[in-house]
């Protein structure tokens, strides 16, 4: 038995799964799910979408913009952090109900990437644009562009080439990273959001100013279908975070919509993929964090991860939002860097 498995056995026993999900058969319907504490805040603006009568692509694309918008959130966005060169690439990508599906790939210079993304969707013959084709396109649309990079961000960047050492921090996400140690860089930067409008039909977004200091075109999970996001109008939708990589070798979210579709509930189905990719990558992946969340046709939410500390929000149709701590594999987190 490896290591990864021994540790796999002190995962939270099925009683703490089951009270999570007592608990979210308690709520009323969930309409909105956001990855980390940072997802109330953008719920908020998903909500009030909600209540105007506003699509579920309308309320995801709502709810993502603020958190692109966030200086002070270095995962997504504005305020990002930067490549190993120093500049600030986004990806992201939205997919509704119908399965249509817009994506833009190492966009730089535009704040607000998903809306791109939309755009994508809605006014090309595509599904992807990646680079300078993608700002080219988002120019041609009227997005107004910026350096991205900020002063705080920068000064990171700059810390960090005094050592250039890639040390990943598992839920780096919910960490106030300018009181970190310089040469400790985050290492997976995402916000997904699920919602379902007032008609029932389901759409998801998820966008993200990928790994810090990542080599210079790396693109992780976030704008891949299948991987980063998914949406099933039958079923339900799910989004990732966490290692990227990790994600797209178990194609995360297609593979919990799936779980869904067979039955399992959103905690079940996530659990289920996250116990998947420990089988396939053993102990590769025991210092890493990797983090599912879903939300099923009938309103239920639910996450899991491979370490403690994944958080999530969720709003429900009566406009009360709660943040939830996933069921993680492993009980302890094991020391990374």
């Amino acid at each position: 038995m490896t290591d990864l498995s021994r540790r796999g056995a002190l995962a939270l026993s099925a009683a703490g799964l089951a009270a999570t999900t007592a608990r979210a058969q308690d709520a009323a319907p969930a309409v909105l799910v956001s990855t980390w504490d940072f997802g109330a805040a953008a719920n908020a603006a998903g909500l009030a979408v909600y209540r105007q009568g506003g699509s579920a692509l309308d309320m995801v694309e709502a709810a993502a913009r603020v958190a692109e918008a966030d200086t002070t959130n270095s995962s997504v966005g504005l305020g990002g952090m930067p490549d190993r060169e120093g500049r600030v690439t986004l990806d992201a990508v939205v997919m509704n109900h119908r399965g249509d599906i817009g994506a833009v790939l190492a966009l730089e210079d535009v704040v607000h990437a998903v809306s791109v993304a939309r755009r994508v969707m809605e006014r090309t013959p595509h599904v992807m644009l990646a680079g300078a084709g993608a700002r080219a396109f988002a120019v041609e649309q009227g997005f107004p562009t910026q350096s991205l990079l900020t002063p705080a961000a920068e000064r990171a960047w700059r810390d960090w080439l005094t050592q250039s050492r890639y040390a990943p921090r598992a839920n780096s996400e919910n960490d106030d990273w300018r009181n970190r140690t310089p040469g400790g860089p985050l290492d997976h930067d995402t916000i997904g959001v699920l919602g379902m409008g007032a008609d029932g039909h389901m759409a998801g977004a998820c966008t993200t100013s990928g790994m810090a200091f990542k080599m210079r075109g790396r693109i992780g999970d976030s704008p891949i279908v299948g991987a980063g996001l998914y949406v099933d109008d039958e079923v339900g939708a799910a989004t990732g975070t966490g290692v990227g990589e990790d994600i797209v070798r178990v194609a995360g979210s297609h593979a919990v919509v799936e779980a869904m579709r067979a039955g399992l509930d959103p905690n079940a189905a996530c659990r289920r993929v996250i116990e998947r990719l420990a089988r396939l990558r053993g102990d590769r992946v025991a210092d890493h964090q990797v983090a599912l969340l879903a939300l099923d046709r009938r309103g239920r939410a639910g996450g899991f991860a491979l370490q403690p500390g994944f958080t999530y929000a969720v709003t429900t149709s009566d406009g009360a939002t709660r943040i939830e701590r996933a069921g993680s594999l492993f009980d302890v987190a094991r020391p990374i860097g």
